[in-house]
């Protein structure tokens, strides 16, 4: 194994400390290990915290920021936060309107954030839940029951944190969340495992030759193994599961997110949303917006994943509107 690491151990600790020199606009609660906006809380604003296993990176912490999350709680490598960090983010952006978590479905993640809202409404905080289940590769994992939770995340934070910043109340900006949750789908395909700090090793064997179709962003065991095979082919079975899943009509538009899973040049990204073009294209179905990079990650995993969601102009208007985050950028 080789890595920029000191110590096992310590490799979150040090990153957030990494974080706090290159970003001194956010707040960095080593400690406690939560990531929160500086302007925070903000009186009559409703607050957006998300948080999970690190190694997704920049997911979550590199979405804090104006228009997207109020603050973030990093876990250890593939492993949930613990309902403290959970409870302690969701008290620092709590300005009076309520707080949503945005949670993947992952069983760790549920159960602790469901703890940590228990725990914040003893306090007498306000807070609802938008669990994202977005992947269509398998039902049930090692991990989860039911879909679990990937791509579609960075939508749900980039759209509900629209709404809140526009002065949204708790019911709107956990429903615009929602929404997007159920117009959403993913699926992705790994070319190589990732190997985490603590155990050293590749999470899971491929041969040289071979790669696994419906990863999970913990490594989790996908729907086959097979043979590789040319971008074109493995976008069309990417692209397929997502549209036999969610069908799009003719003309209406879509989202799409070729997301790196984080050992892939940008290069060959590039190459498979030109694939994902020309299915869509097929089909008579637009792509409004787009986007492309590292964004959910699997550590140094070779492969990537697509998202796709279905737009409407009050989705469009929410993804354009400005944001500043470390992973995210654009607009006023």
């Amino acid at each position: 194994m080789k890595k920029l690491i000191n110590d096992p151990a310590d490799v979150v600790r040090d990153a957030l400390r990494g974080i706090a020199v290159a970003h001194p606009d956010l707040r960095v609660d080593v400690q406690q290990r939560i990531v929160v906006r500086t302007d925070a809380p903000r009186p009559g604003k409703v607050g957006l915290v998300s948080g999970g296993g690190s190694g997704h990176e920049p997911l979550h912490a590199g979405f804090v920021g104006v228009g997207m999350l109020d603050a973030a709680c990093p876990g250890e490598v593939f492993t949930s936060p613990v309902p403290d960090q959970m409870l302690a983010a969701t008290k620092a952006v709590e300005g009076g309107a309520g707080v949503v978590h945005v949670v993947k479905n992952y069983t760790g993640d549920v159960m602790n954030f469901q703890m940590a809202a228990e725990l914040a409404q003893d306090e007498g905080a306000k807070v609802e839940s938008v669990l994202v289940d977005d992947d269509v590769a398998v039902q049930d994992s090692l991990y989860t029951a039911g879909r679990r939770g990937t791509g579609a995340t960075l939508v749900v934070e980039k759209v509900a944190g629209a709404r809140a910043e526009s002065g949204g109340d708790l019911g709107q900006v956990a429903g615009v969340g929602r929404r997007v949750n159920e117009r959403s789908r993913s699926f992705g395909i790994a070319l190589t495992a990732g190997t985490t700090p603590a155990a050293g090793t590749p999470t899971f064997d491929l041969g040289d030759d071979e790669i696994e179709l419906g990863i999970g962003i913990h490594g989790e065991p996908g729907r086959q193994r097979r043979k590789i095979a040319p971008a074109s082919e493995l976008a069309d079975i990417a692209a397929g599961a997502i549209l036999d899943d969610l069908p799009f009509d003719r003309g209406e538009p879509a989202l799409v997110i070729v997301n790196g899973m984080g050992g892939t040049p940008l290069l060959e990204l590039y190459l498979v949303l030109n694939e994902v073009a020309r299915i869509l294209g097929g089909r008579g179905v637009p792509i409004a917006r787009s986007l492309v990079g590292n964004y959910v990650t699997s550590l140094d995993m070779a492969g990537f994943s697509l998202t796709l969601t279905k737009l409407d102009d009050e989705l469009i208007r929410l993804w354009d509107a400005p944001v500043r985050t470390p992973a995210l950028r654009w607009g006023g």
